[in-house]
């Protein structure tokens, strides 16, 4: 074919084009737009129907909060605004949840669908927020695609106790939108609406803290109120200072603060926050800076995506040099591209937005979390996005060149984001696939653990307590955990490995003294008496007031025929911690003595403190025979 040739063919593949785009554009169409868009994403998302609530967080948030449970009762709206619980004070989040048992029940498909309709939600808002302010519908519409699709998403829509992300990012970009809306008509009463839709959003979760940062921002661009004349940047609005703009923040940044300060104190209730100790200054920030290369990569190409990326300490010095090249490569490109206003807009809302969860503030023992990228992934979307449309529309490329493309792209995260929730089905299948896809993960090993335990399959359980045990230093109080499981399902050896790792370990006297007696229980029940007393005797060196060691002694000194020794453990023991079964007991040890006044008095003690007699006297019938003692 001739070059001419060539050329006729080409002007007729760009007619084809324009006429077909004048036929659907985006800015045209928006009615049908956010309808393909919300059609895409329940398709995608179709099997969250059939998912369940998994272990651990959902017993937290749905079925193990009685509160909750009970539905959206006044009891209810008291507690979600009084309590601080796993870790939040985040009201919103909880009545979102009452509301969905007082609908649904436990039925999970109905609290699955309820996320999934929030996350369709923002990615329809996402849509109309860059369609109103840039005037450009393809890439707009792309880029919620993008964040409808994207499978790093699955996270927050599939975990039922995730309803705190995809209901705060509702909010947050409703305020986005609101700020639009008042940047270009003004209004006291839009701008109170802007700081209402922060403050449910916060309430929700206080991840959204960074608003205030993303509002500077979005004055940059697309806005362009912000170093900018209504000349340089297309739709910009009236020039405004820096400073002005940060004034007109205050309130935002003061809310932001006042949350920030609530959840740290929430985050130290629960025990969550992190020392320096566990994980050092040095360790936080090699993580922090690797982690931000691996959001990048997750979203470039995802993945091997988990629920929990364990922390294992100072990664690398490789991995860490590496990711900061990168990071500071895209930082100068930025700066240097930041005529293209899109470029530093969206490269420092992903830095930015990521700080609250980048861990130098650690809380958990995650490294990161996919869900963490819920918000900062925009950005990068931004990034990606808009400078491909900007060549496109420079280049005169017949949009049909671009778009196939960005369907494949498109179908192909959809495709992934389906499959991805079929790992969400059940908390067996989440644990055992994170396994697979990530190394030395203790969490997915004591996730699933716990799982197959509430399946009544505690041999397998053990199996990977001792896996997880392997891959982290647990601390002496969950060693002994470990150790109580394994020997209420007959490890006992097992067990007492746990407790004398324990008592050889712990600081804590009382910790120690309570992990001898429990080896002292488990030699018990192997029928190693002698044992036993020395494991009750090493608990009283560490503390000599410890009751499980003083009636454990006690007993075995009966057993023994030594009732004057019994009758002063057990005198000293009801010292410390009084009860029902341990006067019975010791009335017995006074009658074998000979002390029958005594024991009378004993008895007497016994039913004056005991709300249940007949079972106070069964318990210490139980008790001596476990010692290998019957009453005479």
């Amino acid at each position: 074919m001739s070059s001419s040739g060539k050329l006729r063919r080409q002007q007729k593949i760009e007619s084809a084009s324009e006429k077909s785009g004048a036929a659907f554009s985006p800015q045209k169409n928006v009615f049908i737009a956010c309808l393909a868009l919300v059609v895409a994403t329940l398709a995608f998302y179709n099997p969250v129907a059939h998912c369940g609530f998994v272990y651990s967080d959902d017993i937290a948030y749905v079925t193990g909060t009685q509160h909750v449970r009970a539905g959206l009762t006044w009891a209810t709206v008291e507690w979600a605004f009084g309590a601080i619980h796993t870790g939040f004070w985040h009201p919103l989040t909880w009545l979102s949840h009452a509301l969905d048992c007082q609908v649904f029940g436990l039925n999970a498909a109905g609290h699955h669908y309820v996320s999934l309709l929030l996350h369709t939600a923002s990615a329809v808002l996402l849509f109309l927020i860059l369609l109103e302010a840039t005037g450009a519908g393809w890439p707009s519409l792309v880029i919620a695609a993008l964040f409808a699709s994207h499978p790093e998403n699955v996270e927050s829509v599939a975990w039922a106790s995730e309803r705190k992300n995809v209901l705060s990012m509702f909010f947050f970009l409703w305020a986005l939108w609101a700020y639009g809306r008042y940047v270009k008509r003004g209004g006291i009463r839009r701008y109170v609406g802007v700081v209402s839709l922060f403050a449910l959003g916060l309430m929700a979760k206080p991840q959204i803290i960074t608003l205030p940062f993303v509002l500077l921002l979005w004055d940059y661009w697309p806005l362009g109120s912000m170093f900018s004349t209504p000349s340089n940047v297309e739709g910009a609005s009236t020039p405004r200072s820096f400073t002005y703009l940060v004034k007109e923040k205050v309130p935002l940044f003061l809310l932001a603060a006042v949350c920030s300060v609530v959840t740290v104190i929430a985050q130290r209730q629960e025990s969550a926050l992190r020392t320096l100790g566990e994980y050092s200054f040095s360790a936080r920030m090699g993580n922090a800076i690797v982690s931000y290369a691996r959001y990048i990569g997750h979203t470039l190409w995802p993945t091997r995506l988990a629920p929990i990326y364990p922390h294992t300490g100072v990664p690398p010095m490789s991995q860490i040099a590496a990711a900061a090249v990168l990071l500071v490569l895209v930082t100068a490109v930025v700066i240097w591209r930041r005529d293209l206003r899109y470029l530093p807009v969206g490269w420092f809302w992903f830095l930015g937005t990521l700080v609250p969860v980048i861990g130098i503030v650690q809380t958990g023992e995650q490294a990161m979390a996919d869900r963490y990228a819920y918000l900062p992934m925009i950005g990068l979307f931004l990034m990606l996005v808009w400078p491909i449309a900007a060549a496109v529309e420079a280049k005169h490329i017949a949009k049909v060149w671009a778009a196939v493309p960005a369907l494949m792209v498109l179908v192909t995260l959809g495709v992934l984001t389906y499959l991805q929730l079929a790992h969400w089905h059940d908390g067996e299948t989440l644990w055992r696939y994170t396994i697979g896809v990530t190394e030395r993960n203790y969490l997915a090993h004591d996730n699933l653990a716990m799982v197959l335990d509430g399946e009544g399959r505690p041999d397998e359980a053990i199996s990977e307590f001792l896996v997880s045990e392997q891959y982290h230093r647990y601390p002496p109080d969950q060693l002994l955990k470990i150790g109580l499981y394994e020997q209420r399902n007959g490890h006992f050896q097992g067990a007492i490995e746990q407790y004398q790792k324990v008592s050889g370990s712990a600081a804590d006297a009382k910790l120690r003294a309570a992990a001898w007696s429990q080896t002292g229980s488990a030699y018990i029940q192997m029928g190693e008496f002698e044992q036993a007393r020395k494991s009750y005797e090493n608990g009283l060196q560490a503390n000599p007031n410890d009751p499980p060691s003083l009636v454990g002694s006690a007993m075995l000194a009966e057993r023994d025929g030594n009732f004057s020794e019994a009758v002063m453990r057990l005198n000293q023991a009801m010292k410390v911690e009084p009860s029902g079964v341990g006067y019975l007991l010791l009335a017995d040890a006074l009658r074998h003595a000979g002390r029958f006044q005594e024991a009378q008095a004993a008895e007497d003690l016994a039913g004056k403190i005991s709300p249940n007699l007949d079972q106070a006297r069964k318990t210490a019938a139980d008790t001596q025979v476990f010692f290998g003692y019957k009453a005479r």
